[in-house]
């Protein structure tokens, strides 16, 4: 199982790019970058905060779980 994020999704529906969530948000862009490519293991709930209110959605829309195959194939 794991959890992954979907900031580069959002970003692209929105043509933003990193500079451009750096300016509206304040977060870092080395903390937006690793957000982006799903390179994290933790986050800040300030930082999910911000990006929740500049995309105006749901926590559950940035970050998601997915269940590994080897998870899915057991529950079957």
């Amino acid at each position: 199982m794991a959890i992954h994020c979907k900031l580069s999704t959002l970003m692209g529906e929105r043509r933003y790019n990193i500079q451009d969530v750096f300016e509206k948000t304040g977060i870092s862009r080395s903390t937006i970058s690793d957000l982006y490519h799903d390179r994290i293991t933790r986050v800040d709930y300030n930082t999910l905060n911000k990006l929740c209110e500049l995309f105006d959605c749901k926590t559950s829309d940035i970050l998601v779980f997915v269940k590994s195959q080897k998870e899915t194939s057991l529950t079957k």
